[in-house]
């Protein structure tokens, strides 16, 4: 039953506050801050996320004209543009990065046993970046090229439920193969990412780690065949081979054996994917590869519907600040779509939520489109003297 809360009231309900705090505690996020919390700033930012909010004003003159419903919201300060300013700018943005982790953790447990497509029992995981363009005159610190300046968001998805599971923010210089030193590898995962990854030295890292990775070769790629093992063409496999890599350098930074794979796809394109798995079949190393395009998507997705295009603020802090926070509520709203098991698009409930959050509407309902009716101001918490 519906007590008069707020949609808004009802999403935070479902982010842990005793693990925000840790956060805050570990970053000190409380030193010298007498109003307007940590905690207040992240629900500003949460609410420009889900409501699409332009700006700081945006943000502002949104919240000051239902101010009559911000306390029971958790806005116990008043809202002002200056003073979310300055707070992106200068708070660390590090307390909701690791909040942002802690969420994805409960995320990847929700989804632990979704289907994404292949029958697999290890954890898969996809690698790639997206370029965020940036005004260099406003961004002088994310210097990209000559007159252009961008950051790069490295994210590894994990492909059931489409979690990222870490997301590094770098400069636009950053090459892509760099970040595999930055990785956590998990034994037993198998690891997919196309060609501006293939560094051997890096990918028998991985091997040693004793996790696997699938990845495409490049034209000028130069092995040698020990044995093919049989093939169906009829599936599209045109060989399967074990192979040892040629060169001497190449041999030096990976000496182990290699598959690879040739597969003539749908559209007639022929893949040459380079693995150290040498088990699974060669269709389940297509069909896994082909699973890579998830993280595409999720980027394409995040761009539309979340606000990482256009920032708040122009300090390397507040940009950092603003993505997490991003990433913070969409690991929310799958998080609050597993528990309350609703069949619908993540975009079709931020679409719900974003002209929803100011009304008592039980979230369920709202989100189900269940018959539902709202609460009288008698069911609310605090009572308003006109209505």
């Amino acid at each position: 039953m519906n007590l008069g809360k707020t949609v808004f009231a009802q999403l935070i309900k479902f982010l842990p506050l005793y693990e925000f705090r840790k956060c805050v505690h570990r970053y000190r996020g409380t030193y010298k801050v007498q109003t307007f919390s940590c905690w207040e700033q992240f629900l500003c930012m949460a609410f420009a996320q889900l409501s699409y909010r332009e700006s700081l004003r945006d943000i502002e003159v949104c919240l000051r004209a239902r101010k009559e419903k911000l306390y029971h919201m958790g806005f116990h300060s008043p809202i002002s543009r200056s003073t979310l300013a300055y707070t992106n700018e200068n708070r660390d943005w590090r307390i909701y990065a690791d909040f942002s982790q802690g969420l994805i953790h409960q995320a990847r447990a929700l989804y632990h046993q979704d289907d994404f497509g292949v029958e697999l029992e290890q954890t898969a995981y996809a690698l790639d970046s997206t370029t965020i363009d940036l005004c260099l005159s406003l961004f002088p610190w994310a210097r990209f090229r000559k007159r252009k300046g961008a950051v790069k968001l490295h994210t590894l998805l994990d492909l059931r439920g489409s979690i990222p599971t870490t997301v590094i923010i770098t400069h636009g210089k950053i090459h892509d193969v760099n970040i595999l030193d930055e990785l956590l590898i998990e034994a037993g995962a198998i690891y997919i990412f196309d060609r501006g990854y293939l560094d051997f030295e890096r990918l028998y890292a991985i091997h040693r780690s004793s996790a696997f990775f699938i990845t495409r070769a490049k034209s000028n790629f130069a092995f040698q065949r020990l044995y093919s093992s049989p093939i169906e063409k009829s599936l599209g496999i045109q060989s399967d081979q074990i192979i040892t890599l040629q060169g001497f350098y190449a041999q030096k930074d990976y000496p182990e054996k290699l598959r690879r794979i040739r597969y003539l796809d749908n559209d007639n394109r022929r893949l040459v994917f380079i693995t150290n798995n040498l088990t699974l079949p060669a269709l389940t190393i297509a069909d896994l590869y082909r699973c890579r395009w998830q993280i595409e998507l999720f980027f394409k997705w995040i761009k539309q519907h979340l606000r990482i295009k256009a920032f708040y603020g122009t300090s390397e802090n507040a940009v950092k600040t603003q993505i997490w926070i991003a990433i913070s509520v969409y690991v929310l709203v799958a998080i609050i779509k597993k528990r309350l098991n609703i069949h619908r698009s993540l975009y079709t409930i931020l679409q719900i939520l974003s002209v929803s959050l100011f009304e008592k509407i039980d979230l369920y309902q709202l989100l189900t489109s269940s018959s539902y009716q709202i609460q009288t101001d008698e069911l609310s918490n605090q009572l308003e003297l006109f209505t």
